[in-house]
């Protein structure tokens, strides 16, 4: 296929991601001066029997995108045409993957809070489902850990353990450990597991001399060379080097599909960090992403703890999703805290068989605006439970001594608080059906900021068709491409939600506001528990409108220039507009009484137009 020198000779792209149902396929092309979608197609995919080869999803997706813009993109040999030939071909093509289960690691470390955690964030990060976390202190017995590496027969292990020049004992005793597992890969039986050590470079030869003949060992520099810094890049390249070399040649058909690709096959969650990584790079910003999915939901987010230094983290809840795992989502979060979302009451059983009804028809949608309710209550949970996960995930070092303060001592920080800040956090980014199809996108706007209650001013924005996949890997040949396609066609702008944090025992009011809309400034007092939108939409070009705020919270209460302070700023708007959001923060729903919790939850409904008036 054709390679580019200038990325900017990249006119027309191709681009699929072939997902565990549906292979998705879309076209970019350079239009007026800007890059656009065009068109997109999909088909289920192709990678179980009968067909058991992923390029005939692949082939006939791009057939659909071939059909609706008219471009011919395959030759009478189903290969893509290139170089382009004005409205022939394509400049280029490339692809992620998620089919066949995607990518499945076991990791292993010496410390489970230390370099155990920096080897699940690498793993993580490169866009791998972790199924276990092996350390020297996890309390397991021996034998109990390797039955585990057998039992659980990963696509590859990722070992890692000590800082270079420490002690190689505990991290040697791993590797005996995984030796004497003699782990078999879970696709394939032709080739050894791909096992990548980067730990303390000292212990490295008497690693290689315990796991050379049994295992496919690759070495890379320590991801915690010294305690107070982690180094996940060199990892993270080799687990997609190996993903590529082991994992996606043994699955049917895709030796072909590598043949085909200008760029690596990316795991669909690792392209997904990546794009989201890039737009918080170009705009200078702190992002966080969620993609809730049927079994499992994938929060990731960019923050910035020293003000500077940009850190990538990605948690995936397997037992939280949206159908094969709603029971899962119903018990962990338990019936109360679900029921609290829904305006009105419901028979407790039929809520029940409701749920087990989703499970095992997991393609079904709403068919009453009850259920839809009760479905959209369940994924607040879902979101709400999920991103907990991350911030305990997402946390400074640990083990490493901090210099601390009294004040320090009163806040009860330590060595290992979450680095997720809200209050500084720019973009909230919703994908997943259960947000990018909801009915009205008022309603994806509400469970947003329901479940991961922004503080400050956030935006918010949902992926409308799921393209962050394939953008992600776009990133690697033309980011002006991928980022101009997000910002105008990928991404749907829902506005911004600007909530004061800090709380009052009484009602009163939070904050005075003035709003300098196209169509006239408005101004007033947001009071406590009260909610408000006003109309902000979207440009011609898809990019949202803007207006500046100027924000004036009463004494208890913050809105990013600490409490009191007034806050003068630029906003943008989109298909919602702007939402204020009085409830105070932290906020707890259950606190009020059943007559006030239905009151509210209808009167907020109602203000923000999330479902009709008369169904309420």
């Amino acid at each position: 296929m054709a390679k580019f020198e200038n990325p900017d000779d990249i006119k027309v792209i191709v681009a699929t991601d072939c997902g565990s149902t549906t292979t998705k396929a879309i076209l970019i092309e350079y239009v007026n001066g800007e890059y656009r979608l065009i068109t997109r197609g999909e088909a289920p995919t192709t990678v179980e029997a009968p067909f058991e080869d992923v390029t005939m999803g692949v082939l006939n997706a791009v057939a659909e995108v071939e059909e609706l813009s008219g471009r011919k993109l395959l030759d009478e040999n189903d290969r893509f045409i290139t170089p382009r030939q004005g409205e022939v071909g394509t400049d280029v093509y490339i692809s992620t993957s998620s089919a066949g289960g995607g990518l499945q690691m076991m990791v292993a470390g010496v410390v489970r809070s230390m370099t155990a955690e920096s080897a699940e964030r690498a793993a993580l990060g490169a866009g791998a489902i972790v199924m276990d976390v092996i350390a020297s202190n996890d309390k397991r017995l021996p034998h109990q850990q390797i039955e585990r590496i057998r039992a659980l027969r990963p696509d590859m292990i990722l070992l890692s353990g000590g800082i270079d020049g420490g002690t190689t004992t505990h991290v040697v005793e791993i590797a005996e450990l995984i030796s004497a597992a003699d782990p078999r890969p879970r696709l394939g039986s032709s080739y050894k597991l791909p096992i990548i050590y980067a730990g303390n470079v000292n212990a490295m030869e008497p690693v290689r001399d315990t796991l050379a003949d049994k295992v496919d060992l690759k070495t890379v520099e320590n991801l915690r060379p010294v305690l107070e810094r982690e180094n996940l890049g060199p990892a993270r390249e080799e687990i997609h080097e190996q993903f590529m070399e082991h994992v996606m040649a043994q699955a049917p058909g895709y030796k072909k599909l590598m043949s085909w690709s200008d760029a690596p096959i990316m795991p669909t969650p690792g392209a997904v960090g990546l794009i989201i990584q890039t737009i918080a790079q170009i705009y200078n910003i702190e992002a966080i992403g969620v993609d809730i999915g049927g079994a499992t939901t994938d929060v990731f987010s960019v923050f910035r703890p020293d003000g500077k230094t940009p850190v990538f983290n990605r948690t995936v809840s397997a037992n939280l999703g949206m159908s094969y795992s709603i029971s899962n989502v119903f018990a962990e979060a338990t019936l109360p805290m679900v029921m609290r979302w829904v305006p009105f009451k419901m028979d407790e059983r039929d809520l029940r068989n409701r749920v087990k009804n989703k499970m095992i028809r997991p393609t079904t949608i709403p068919q009453s605006m009850e259920e839809l309710i009760f479905e959209q209550a369940i994924a607040k949970e879902a979101l709400r439970l999920a991103f907990i996960q991350h911030k305990n995930f997402a946390t400074v070092l640990k083990g490493i001594q901090q210099q601390r303060t009294i004040a320090d001592a009163f806040e009860q920080s330590s060595s290992g608080a979450t680095i997720v800040n809200m209050m500084s956090l720019n973009m909230l980014i919703g994908s997943g059906g259960v947000l990018s199809h909801a009915p009205r996108r008022q309603q994806s706007a509400l469970m947003m900021i329901d479940a991961f209650m922004p503080e400050g001013v956030t935006r918010l924005a949902v992926d409308s068709i799921f393209m962050m996949p394939q953008l992600g890997v776009l990133t690697e040949v033309q980011p002006k491409a991928a980022t101009e396609v997000f910002e105008k066609d990928c991404l749907i702008h829902l506005g911004t939600c600007i909530a004061p944090s800090g709380t009052t025992k009484k009602p009163g009011p939070v904050l005075k506001y003035a709003i300098e809309l196209p169509t006239g400034t408005v101004s007033g007092t947001l009071e406590h528990l009260e909610m408000k939108r006003f109309e902000l939409g979207v440009q011609e070009n898809g990019l949202p409108m803007k207006a500046k705020v100027t924000l004036e919270p009463e004494r208890g209460y913050d809105v990013g220039a600490g409490k009191g302070n007034k806050v003068v700023k630029e906003v943008h708007g989109g298909v919602v507009g702007i939402i204020l959001d009085g409830r105070g923060r932290p906020f707890d729903l259950s606190t009020l009484s059943e007559d006030d919790r239905v009151k509210y939850l209808k009167m907020w409904m109602t203000e923000l137009n999330i479902y009709p008036a008369n169904k309420l």
